[in-house]
C-alpha cells in the first residue's frame, strides 16, 4: 500500500490523516477538503462564533504550518465529485483524478433546506462562512425566526437571545429536542427558552417561507399564521454528503453503509457524520452527528485500515450549551425508553437522569451535572440491567415518546 486518500477535511478527516502519520505510515497521503479554509471545529459555530465571543480564527483546529507537518498533499478548496472503486480513483471538481490504495471517506453532512430558501435573509449554519454571514446579519438587530428546535436550532435561538434579539422558534414537534430526549426533557428545554424570552411555536408544521422583492419577510405555519421575520435560520437537520458517491458501488442508505470495522468496501473506510455502522454495544445500526464520534470513529477506521481488526462499539457522548445550561449525554435515547431522575431535581436546574430500554440502561443525561453524569456513564458501559436499577427510588418516572 503506497497511497492513502482522505476525503473530507473537517474533524473526522483531519483526525484520520493525523492518525495515519502517528501510526508510522510513511507513504503518500492526500487530504481533500471542499472548503478552502484549514480544518476548524464546528461546535463553536452556533455558540461562541455566532455571538462574537470568539473571532472565526479561534475555531481553527490546525494552522497551515501544522498541516505541513503531516507531509500530505493538501487539496483544500477541492470538492470530490465521483468515486471509482474498481479503478481506485477519486475525481475532483476541477477535473483532476487522485489515485488511492486505501480511502477514508469523511465528507460529513449537508443542511436540509426548504423551497424558496434562496431568499435574502434565509440562513443555514454548517460552515464557518455560514456562521460569519449569520453573525453579520444578527448584528443588524433583526427579528429572528428559527425553523427547527433540535440541538442546532435551540443553540442558535439561545445565541440570538443572548444578543438581545427578538427570537421565535417554530417546531412541528410538541416540544424542542423531542427526538433525542423525549417529552419530559423537551419540556424542560422549552421552559428554559421561555424563561429567557424566546417565543416558541411548537406542535404546528411550517408551511412555507414568505418573501417580497427577493427578501424573506416571514414564516407561514400550518395553522395559517405568519411569523414576521427579517432573518430566518433553517435548522431542519442534515443529510449525509454522499451525492458524490452515486454509482460508486458503495451501499448508500442513511450514509455510507459500513461493517462493524467502519469498512464500506475492501480498502474503503468511512468515519464521522457520513458513516453508518452496526454498533454491537447497543445491538443497532447508527449514524452519529456528534463531535466526539468524529474523532473516535476516525481513529477506529484508520486503525482497522492499518490492520487492527477491532470492531467500533462506542458509547456516544454529546452535549449542548444553551444560556447558562449545559446538557451532557452518554449513550442512546430511543423512543419508548423509560426515563428516571437519579440525582437532583429538574426544578433546581441541576439533575441527572437515566434511560432504560429493552432491560438495560442505554443512556444517561446530566443537566448542569457534569460530575454526576460522568459517574453514571459506567451504567451504560456496563449495560446495567434496568430491573436492578429501577429498585432505586425515583420521584418522576416517565416514558420517552
Amino acid at each position: 500500500m503506497k497511497r492513502i486518500v482522505v476525503v473530507g477535511a473537517s474533524a473526522a478527516g483531519l483526525t484520520a490523516a493525523e492518525a495515519i502519520r502517528r501510526r508510522g505510515w510513511g507513504g503518500t497521503l492526500t487530504l481533500i477538503g471542499a472548503e478552502s479554509r484549514p480544518p476548524y471545529d464546528r461546535p463553536p459555530l452556533s455558540k461562541q462564533i455566532l455571538t462574537g465571543a470568539w473571532e472565526p480564527e479561534r475555531a481553527t483546529l490546525r494552522s497551515l504550518p501544522d498541516l505541513a507537518r503531516l507531509r500530505a498533499d493538501l487539496r483544500l478548496g477541492q470538492r470530490a465529485t465521483a468515486l471509482d472503486v474498481p479503478r481506485h480513483r477519486v475525481r475532483l471538481a476541477d477535473g483532476a483524478s487522485v489515485r488511492f490504495d486505501a480511502l477514508v471517506i469523511a465528507t460529513g453532512v449537508a443542511p436540509r433546506r426548504m423551497p424558496d430558501s434562496d431568499l435574502a435573509g434565509v440562513h443555514v449554519l454548517r460552515t464557518l462562512d455560514d456562521a460569519i454571514a449569520l453573525r453579520a446579519a444578527l448584528r443588524a438587530g433583526p427579528r429572528v425566526v428559527v425553523v427547527g428546535a433540535g440541538f442546532l436550532g435551540t443553540e442558535v435561538a439561545a445565541a440570538a437571545r443572548t444578543m438581545g434579539l427578538e427570537v421565535t422558534v417554530a417546531e412541528p414537534e410538541p416540544v424542542p429536542v423531542r427526538r433525542p430526549f423525549g417529552d419530559r426533557i423537551g419540556a424542560l428545554v422549552a421552559d428554559l427558552h421561555r424563561a429567557h424570552g424566546t417565543r416558541l411555536r411548537c406542535g404546528v408544521p411550517v408551511r412555507r417561507l414568505r418573501g417580497a422583492s427577493g427578501r424573506v419577510t416571514g414564516v407561514e405555519l400550518g395553522d395559517g399564521t405568519t411569523l414576521p421575520a427579517d432573518v430566518v435560520v433553517l435548522a431542519l437537520g442534515a443529510t449525509p454528503a454522499t451525492g458524490w458517491l452515486a454509482g460508486s458501488g458503495l451501499r448508500l442508505g442513511d450514509g455510507v453503509e459500513c461493517d462493524a470495522y467502519c469498512r464500506a468496501a475492501p480498502g474503503v473506510y468511512a468515519a464521522g457524520d457520513v458513516a453508518a455502522w452496526p454498533n454491537a454495544h447497543f445491538g443497532t445500526r447508527m449514524r452519529l452527528e456528534h463531535r466526539m464520534n468524529a474523532t473516535e470513529q476516525a481513529l477506529a477506521a484508520v486503525g482497522n485500515l492499518l490492520g487492527d481488526a477491532t470492531p467500533y462499539a462506542s458509547v456516544p457522548y454529546f452535549w449542548t450549551d444553551q444560556y447558562d445550561t449545559r446538557i451532557q449525554a452518554y449513550g442512546i435515547f430511543p423512543p419508548g425508553a423509560e426515563l428516571r431522575f437519579v440525582h437532583g431535581d429538574p426544578s433546581d436546574a441541576h439533575f441527572a437522569a437515566a434511560y432504560g430500554h429493552h432491560g438495560r440502561v442505554v443512556g444517561v443525561l446530566g443537566w448542569n451535572a457534569p460530575r454526576q453524569v460522568r459517574t453514571l456513564r459506567r451504567l451504560v458501559v456496563d449495560r446495567t440491567p434496568w430491573t436492578a436499577f429501577r429498585a432505586a427510588p425515583s420521584r418522576s418516572p416517565a416514558i420517552v415518546n
